[in-house]
């Protein structure tokens, strides 16, 4: 540690004060750089408070674990209460006491007396040091005090409160043996109704450790060991342990039929010492008159427990310090640590925390898990592969990856990958309505409304568009797209309409090109020009479904523009910004910094897709609604308001269901019945494609290139190999297994929503092929 705080309490008791208090600070070299001087004035209701808090304790534990759970040789006995009768333990009553104790022992600490100590200690140290602060008094009632819930330990997070006797010496050792691991001495001692078990597991696998386990010994064989001429390090008991009441003594149940104090081992636990032991660990109850007797023989460190301890919290303790203290953290940062970490389970065991003790010989050093002794680590050399394996894992990953990339190449999963690419898209959090969007639908209501003379078999009449154009022309849209076919010209009733069609800068119409001699295409409105034409022609996949937008392609009759309805509409809506439309060298269009890089036929999932005009993915912006709508009832009834349509793009289309204009969709699997997405919707979501990605920065969708996908692909076959390598239990492969192909589904479902479409199905298959095939290899090769 880096600074050392002696508290010396000198004479005195808690009845009576301490008049005397004196406190060193000294550095790591031992050179006193401070001494202070003060008291602490008599506090007799610390020792009511304390007592009550014992009893509550116990009461508590008993009442929530009867059965018994504890490491106390004598917890199933009936308690005595000698002073009251108390007949209903409440958690909520032990949670004030535990309060009010903390708060006493603070109010004692600020007292007048001891107040200049505590602020010069705080001006000497900073909040980084760590800090050993070795409390020493005569009084058993104050040793036994909570003395970690002074505030000055909240504020100084790595300093560590340890128990020390009054007289101290440095041990006059022998030529300690030079082990070049931890040599342990594991007591496995009474175990009756608690799990000793575990802590001889944690042990077991600790990192440069040689541990001998004496399990249920006989007095003799256990002092025979103690004697071992190779020296211990750590002395370690787990089991049935209990202090007597006089505080100063307590007794260790070394078997089912024995006990012993420490003041029947002396000799040969003064001869371990002697030979290096550095650190006795009880992971029992009621340590601390075991502790009063080691520390008389000068041991330079202790971990006790104050109190009963239930099973499960001696367990948890003893995992999380070996796991610190075993990777290098100091001994008294690692003791506290896995005190601290006890209290998650102080819901369910009360005060958990407050358990673990240390007890200090100041004149002796700690020990240090050092660094030769991690290299020398049994568990290390079973965890790290020889280069067999790793030429193993290496080989297996490149040849399945290689094989996968070879499968994509031949669109076997081309299928799969199209289904996860919907249910990825589906998966994502839904997005607003676009604002700058209106859609404006023909319902089969609307239909039915109008004249069939008028319509002409059409969706929509001359007169109802007419009127439905100057209502929306009263409110200035910026520009309004008509997604309805009109081969036939504007009747001669409706002058006014044609020579809007005609001359309106900010009207879009619609035609199709032909597709076969099955399809010949639908011809445009005679009355709009071709630099107001959007083609409606839409690419479905092999399945039906849309997942790509064709921004532009080679005009065909009798279509005879090569620019489809919405990036007509975002072309223009985007001009008032001052941003237009070029194509870039490579062939690609781009409106302002924004390019859509073209889709080619292997791009992402697909295989040997037509690629023909320029094409990208589809990035859909919602399953529900991706503009406002109302429909034409609503307009001609003047439900219209100019927030709705003033400088948007309107989009007007048919939802009749006896006009067939309905799409196949990633969403489409999710709406039951099945229902596929109108078509005017469709064009919605290719308009706010355009115009979200240049205004809003939403991402684009992407693909990686062959490389970059055969690196990804890699990645997680590797990862399978790991797997395989780590775990020794098909039981925990499978639970790795199963979390990590959620989070490579949670990987793509992210990246996706960054705009990445990266291969889900070749990754999960390369996974699942590595750790198989290296699972196989290690049952049936010895060098695994």
């Amino acid at each position: 540690m880096g600074k050392l705080v002696g508290l010396n309490l000198g004479k005195g008791d808690l009845n009576r004060g301490f008049p005397s208090v004196t406190v060193q600070l000294s550095e790591d070299d031992n050179s006193t750089a401070l001494q202070l001087t003060g008291s602490l004035p008599a506090s007799p209701e610390l020792i009511a408070l304390y007592k009550r808090w014992q009893l509550l304790y116990k009461l508590i534990y008993e009442s929530l674990y009867p059965s018994g759970c504890w490491r106390n040789h004598e917890i199933d006995e009936a308690i005595e209460i000698d002073e009251e009768d108390i007949t209903n333990v409440s958690i909520i009553e032990f949670g004030i006491l535990c309060n009010d104790l903390q708060n006493s022992i603070n109010c004692w600490l600020k007292s007048e007396s001891f107040r200049k100590i505590d602020q010069k200690l705080r001006t000497k140290l900073a909040t980084t040091d760590e800090i050993k602060v070795v409390l020493q008094s005569e009084d058993d009632r104050t040793r036994r005090l909570p003395w970690h819930l002074w505030n000055f330990f909240e504020d100084y997070p790595h300093a560590v409160v340890c128990l020390s006797a009054p007289e101290y010496e440095p041990i006059k050792s022998l030529k300690k043996p030079s082990n070049k691991v931890i040599r342990i001495l594991a007591i496995l001692g009474n175990s009756q109704g608690i799990d000793v078990q575990k802590d001889r597991e944690m042990l077991e696998q600790l990192p440069g450790a040689e541990t001998i386990f004496l399990v249920e010994p006989q007095r003799r064989e256990l002092d025979r060991w103690l004697w071992d001429k190779k020296g211990w390090d750590i002395l370690f008991f787990a089991g049935h342990s209990s202090t007597h009441a006089d505080g100063e003594t307590g007794k260790f149940y070394i078997n089912q039929n024995d006990s012993l104090t420490i003041t029947q081992l002396k000799n040969s636990l003064r001869a371990a010492i002697k030979r290096g032991l550095s650190l006795a660990i009880f992971n029992s109850c009621e340590g601390l008159g075991l502790a009063c007797q080691l520390i008389s023989l000068h041991i330079p460190q202790m971990i006790v427990m104050r109190e009963p301890v239930p099973d499960l919290v001696a367990q948890e303790f003893l995992k999380h310090f070996l796991e610190a203290f075993s990777e290098g953290e100091s001994f008294y940062l690692a003791v506290r640590e896995a005190g601290e970490r006890l209290q998650g389970l102080e819901s369910d065991f009360p005060c958990a925390s407050w358990l673990p003790v240390i007890c200090q010989n100041p004149a002796e050093s700690p020990l240090i898990w050092s660094e030769k002794v991690k290299e020398t680590s049994n568990i290390y050399n079973k965890i790290l592969p020889n280069k067999q394996i790793i030429g193993a894992i290496l080989m297996t990953t490149i040849a399945v990856t290689s094989g996968i990339i070879l499968v994509i190449s031949q669109g076997i999963l081309q299928f799969w990958e199209l289904q996860f690419f919907d249910i990825l898209m589906r998966s994502r959090p839904q997005e607003k309505p676009d604002p700058r969007i209106l859609i404006v639908t023909v319902t089969e209501a609307d239909v039915r409304s109008q004249s069939p003379q008028e319509r002409g078999g059409a969706s929509l009449s001359d007169r109802s568009l007419a009127q439905l154009i100057a209502k929306l022309e009263q409110f200035q849209p910026r520009v309004i797209g008509l997604d309805i076919y009109r081969e036939a010209p504007v009747k001669a009733d409706y002058p006014n309409l044609a020579s809007w069609m005609k001359k309106s800068d900010r009207f879009i119409a619609i035609c199709k090109a032909s597709e076969d001699e099955k399809n010949s295409g639908v011809a445009s409105p005679p009355e709009v020009p071709t630099q107001r034409l959007g083609f409606s022609d839409v690419v479905p996949d092999p399945d039906g479904i849309l997942r790509r937008h064709l921004l532009a392609m080679a005009p065909a009759s009798p279509c005879s523009t090569d620019k489809s309805l919405s990036f007509q509409l975002a072309t223009r809506y985007l001009a008032s910004y001052g941003i237009k439309a070029k194509l870039t060298p490579e062939k690609n269009w781009q409106f302002g910094n924004i390019v859509f890089e073209n889709l080619e036929s292997d791009s992402g999932g697909y295989h040997g897709i037509d690629s023909d005009g320029h094409q990208v993915l589809l990035n859909w912006r919602s399953a529900t609604s991706v503009a406002p709508i109302v429909t034409l009832k609503d307009v001609l009834n003047n439900k219209l308001t100019s927030h709705l349509v003033k400088d948007r793009i309107v989009l007007i289309g048919t939802t009749a269901e006896s006009f067939h204009d309905y799409w196949d969709t990633p969403y489409s699997p999710s709406q039951w019945p099945h229902k596929p997405m109108p078509g005017v919707v469709v064009q919605a979501h290719k308009v706010s494609q355009i115009i979200s990605a240049v205004l809003d920065r939403r991402p684009l969708l992407w693909v990686w290139s062959k490389g970059g996908e055969f690196l990804w692909v890699w990645c997680w076959s590797l990862i399978g190999g790991v797997l395989a390598w780590c775990n020794r239990s098909v039981l925990g492969l499978g639970v790795a297994l199963t979390l990590t192909l959620c989070f490579l589904y949670g990987s793509c479902l992210g990246l996706l929503m960054l705009g990445g479409w990266v291969p889900l199905i070749p990754s999960a298959l390369a996974l699942l092929t590595v750790t198989t095939f290296l699972l196989a290899y290690r049952f049936y090769s010895r060098n695994f």
